[in-house]
């Protein structure tokens, strides 16, 4: 009897190492989806980051411009406190309207201030690799929008996400990993309908979002006039930048 226990004990023991063995395969497996490709694109990201003064590791931010469907990698070079412009990605799909997101289901692209965290990554993505950009932002739940996990991501489809393609997201992912593990705490991302000029914003006048369009556009003329990302935070109700001007 004691040697048929032990035997079983000794069964499940083996059984639950074969399942936690088969999982680390699996988690490493995923990761080195990861590491496979920057191992591919360090080389090229690093070809056209050097002329700037910048590499795989400076600070980055993100923006997107639905309408044009582009996203644009900036870069912080290592001497100097301005970001450069380096590079414009196609946008392969986002979806919905202009106009920011409202709620869960609603298959809409936000619009606004977000930021992705190291938690953020996600390298097992079913979608090749993704990042979460962090929606609802704390503006976002002060007026009750609801949703979650909007991630830029690979593939070219999308229920509310920017799809980059697979060769798109594997520079923008590994930008964006390598910065957050060079120190940097998180990497802005700004999402606009439209390059808001201000002849655009006339055409826009009377639609129900021109005031938050409006507000967006102080954050642009920030970024285009200082080479920054426009430092939104939520404050009383309201955006503001960094000067405590309301953004509206």
């Amino acid at each position: 009897m004691k040697k048929n226990v032990l035997l079983t004990g000794l069964g499940l023991v083996l059984a639950v190492c074969a399942v936690m063995v088969s999982r680390m395969a699996c988690a490493n497996d995923t990761d080195s989806r990861a590491s496979a490709a920057r191992e591919r694109v360090t080389p090229v990201l690093n070809s056209f980051l050097g002329p700037c003064g910048a590499r795989v590791g400076s600070p980055v931010f993100l923006r997107a411009v639905k309408e044009d469907s582009l996203l644009e990698l900036w870069v912080k070079p290592d001497k100097g406190e301005r970001y450069v412009l380096v590079k414009r990605y196609p946008i392969a799909a986002w979806s919905g309207e202009l106009g920011p997101k409202q709620k869960e289901g609603d298959r809409q692209t936000p619009e606004g201030f977000y930021e992705v965290v190291p938690t953020g990554l996600n390298p097992r993505s079913n979608y090749h690799l993704s990042f979460n950009i962090g929606y609802p932002n704390s503006y976002d739940r002060f007026l009750n929008r609801t949703g979650n996990l909007i991630m830029v991501h690979g593939r070219d489809v999308s229920i509310g996400c920017l799809a980059m393609t697979d060769p798109g997201i594997e520079e923008l992912y590994t930008m964006v990993e390598q910065a957050l593990a060079a120190g940097q705490k998180s990497v802005p991302v700004q999402i606009y309908p439209f390059v808001p000029t201000p002849a655009r914003l006339m055409q826009e006048k009377d639609s129900p979002h021109a005031a938050f369009w409006s507000l967006l556009a102080r954050a642009w003329n920030w970024t285009e006039n200082r080479h920054a990302p426009a430092p939104v935070v939520f404050r009383n109700g309201s955006l503001v930048l960094d000067s405590d001007a309301p953004c509206s």
